[in-house]
């Protein structure tokens, strides 16, 4: 008896307060279980639809700072889905409004619309039930059913059933909107911390004498700067100071001590080593957090990647350093050039009236000699400091690479093969080929000395496409369209050190008197001003690659053209204008062009020169001024005097490229320069060409008769 009593207890339905009591508690459980809001919401409109008829049913949500009524949840026969709207005069607004349960059939309806309580929004029910949603005291939403058929009717008992499981619903929507939010903050803060290479972490401090007993937490972005994916491995103390190098953790233990001590939060950078074997630079802050007793409970912190960042500082401090050199040698070389001039210039006079058989010819060659190497120097300095003048045409690389074949194997010798490498659809560059062919004569004589036993040598091009992304790890270079122009060679390499210091002038690795350190700075200063970058790739007993990236440009290559064999150099009988500051390079000047026939004038600054072309009965042809003078420059000069005299020609002669006739490096169209250094034949040449530029070809090759007979 009692086991079939016990039998028909167990399979007794359960009453409707029961199946009520139920559905609250499956309520908080979907509440846990929904992975969405949206999961939740069906879940909601389940169980509530075994309780009551709940064919059309919807969830009203209010969001009191926007003043918005949201409905994220919508079921219905006739209406679709209601968008956003502000509160008006509806039914939902009423229950919101009142915070009162409402049960409405037609004839309610009607007399709240004559009262303007409500209005009719939609198809017109037959009734229409909605409760309350309350957090607190709160109203933050309404959950509605309505019913469009006879054949369903809600009473006291449907809004009894509403509202005891309303309390419950609310819960569980403000509970899972909070984990939503959550959720959505935490993963906008670990894409911002992705971002940002910024991780964070917490250590709670169990152990404050063995650091690596203390459980640790880290942040996905944490994982990521230590080599890991999110939840790899299993974090820990030991873990971290396994990934530190070993020089760095007596610093990093000595500053945890201290924050524990002092109570002051710490900042400090180390190295990490991740499991593939590269290395970052972070940055640590931390602080610790302790009981009202002052007792450590754990540190919290930060971590942060600045591996790029220190590596762009780097690099801005290296140009720095570089622009400051530069500077220095723009200088030393606008003296040295003055100094060179006098004494090749005062050289070349002496040599040509003393014959070859005389003793003191040879002294004369040495010093010759001695100063055209000073000027090679002089002239490598300018290259470093993107003060030459250039003469910039477009270049292929590959024909310029094959031009120069020949002459590369037979500076490297036998004991060190050269291969070369085009790519078949390089596209052109646009820069000055004596240039070009200097920075591949440096590069391959540099990778040459860096194989003592011989080896390979490799130059390549390639049309290369650099991102955002190679940018902002190669500062300066912008992102674009670029041909590669790459030297390798499986030498002794380079360590950080000296890659770091490699472009500077005067910095070398070879022995005494084996080289003078500016090669390298000459291709430096030579690829900048052609509008380019370059970066070398080196590890000890791993050879070096020097990559050089050119802008490339959409015109046709330029062929080369061979030299013209000079001709003999004519003289003139012209008026020639010569302003100079040195006297010694002005005395040289004139002296040079008086024997070859012309009459000079000469003036050492610009108002002088300003004086003597007024005081000048007879035209002025030509104007030779140097470029950089104290108080009137020699752009300011031929400007004043060719208002007066506007058939009047100008040569100008500098130590360096200067901005008031070239920009960035290139000479304005239609001026004449000269570098100083200069030989007596240069400059009896380079003033001939001048006089003669527009004038007649017959006239011109007449003239060079008359002078030569």
């Amino acid at each position: 008896m009692a086991g079939r009593k016990a039998g028909k207890q167990s399979t007794r339905a359960p009453n409707r307060a029961e199946r009520i009591q139920l559905a609250t508690y499956r309520i908080s459980q979907a509440a846990l279980t929904a992975r969405t809001l949206d999961e939740l919401y069906g879940a909601i409109h389940g169980i509530v639809g075994e309780l009551m008829p709940a064919d059309n049913i919807y969830i009203a949500l209010y969001d009191a700072q926007a003043d918005l009524i949201t409905f994220p949840y919508w079921v219905d026969e006739f209406d679709p889905p209601c968008p956003p709207k502000r509160p008006g005069r509806g039914l939902t607004e009423y229950v919101l409004r009142t915070g009162q349960a409402l049960l409405v059939d037609e004839t309610l309806h009607h007399e709240l619309e004559h009262t303007g309580e409500a209005e009719l929004i939609g198809a017109p029910s037959l009734q229409w039930l909605g409760v309350p949603l309350k957090g607190g005291e709160k109203t933050i939403g309404v959950l509605a059913v309505q019913t469009y058929s006879g054949n369903v009717r809600y009473g006291p008992e449907e809004q009894r059933v509403l509202e005891f499981v309303s309390a419950q619903i609310a819960m569980a929507v403000d509970r899972k909107q909070a984990e939503v939010a959550l959720r959505e903050s935490e993963g906008r803060l670990a894409r911002a911390q992705e971002a940002a290479h910024l991780g964070s972490w917490e250590v709670e401090l169990r152990s404050v004498d063995r650091l690596e007993d203390n459980p640790v937490w880290w942040s996905d972005e944490v994982y990521r700067i230590f080599g890991y994916a999110p939840r790899e491995v299993r974090v820990s103390s030991e873990l971290f100071f396994r990934a530190v190098p070993p020089d760095d953790v007596p610093r990093i233990k000595e500053a945890v001590r201290r924050a524990i001590e002092e109570q002051a939060p710490y900042v400090i950078q180390h190295r990490v080593l991740r499991p593939d074997g590269s290395e970052r630079v972070v940055e640590e802050r931390s602080s610790v957090v302790r009981d009202p007793t002052g007792k450590p409970l754990r540190m919290v912190g930060t971590v942060l990647d600045v591996t790029d960042r220190q590596r762009l500082e780097q690099q801005f401090l290296q140009s720095q350093k570089m622009e400051a050199v530069g500077r220095l040698a723009a200088g030393i070389a606008h003296d040295f050039n003055n100094l060179l001039t006098a004494i090749l210039g005062s050289c070349e006079l002496l040599r040509e009236h003393i014959g070859p058989e005389n003793p003191d010819r040879a002294d004369l060659d040495e010093i010759r000699a001695a100063s055209l190497r000073a000027g090679d120097l002089i002239r490598q300095l300018l290259a470093f400091t993107r003060q030459q003048v250039l003469s910039p045409q477009t270049l292929d690389l590959n024909e310029v690479v094959r031009g120069m074949e020949p002459m590369l194997r037979r500076v490297l010798g036998e004991d060190v093969s050269l291969r070369t490498a085009g790519a078949a659809d390089l596209g052109s560059v646009r820069a000055d080929r004596g240039q070009i062919e200097q920075v591949i004569m440096n590069l391959v004589v540099n990778a040459r000395d860096a194989l003592p036993r011989g080896g390979h040598i490799t130059i390549e091009t390639a049309n290369t496409e650099l991102d955002d992304s190679y940018a902002a790890a190669h500062a300066p270079i912008p992102a674009g369209h670029y041909a590669l122009l790459a030297v390798s060679d499986d030498g002794i390499g380079m360590d950080a050190a000296t890659r770091a210091r490699v472009f500077e002038p005067f910095f070398t690795t070879k022995g005494k008197g084996k080289g003078t350190g500016l090669g390298l700075s000459t291709v430096y200063g030579i690829v900048k001003q052609s509008g380019g970058f370059i970066w070398v790739y080196s590890e000890p007993s791993a050879g070096a690659t020097f990559k050089i990236y050119l802008p490339r440009v959409e015109a046709k290559a330029t062929a080369a053209v061979p030299l013209p064999v000079p001709a003999p150099v004519p003289g003139g009988n012209e008026t020639i204008l010569v302003v100079e500051d040195q006297p010694e390079v002005r005395r040289l000047s004139e002296k040079l062009l008086r024997v070859r026939g012309y009459t000079v004038l000469g003036a050492e600054n610009g108002a002088e020169a300003l004086r003597v072309a007024e005081q000048h009965p007879g035209p002025i042809h030509l104007l030779v001024t140097d470029v950089i003078m104290p108080g009137m420059n020699g752009r300011e000069v031929a400007l004043l005097m060719s208002a007066d005299r506007p058939a009047l020609k100008v040569l100008y002669l500098s130590g360096y490229a200067d901005e008031s006739v070239v920009h960035h490096g290139v000479l304005e169209p239609g001026l004449a320069f000269l570098q100083k250094p200069f030989t007596p034949e240069s400059l009896a040449r380079k003033v001939r060409d001048v006089l003669d530029e527009g004038n007649d070809k017959e006239d011109r090759e007449k003239r060079t008769k008359r002078l030569a007979g």
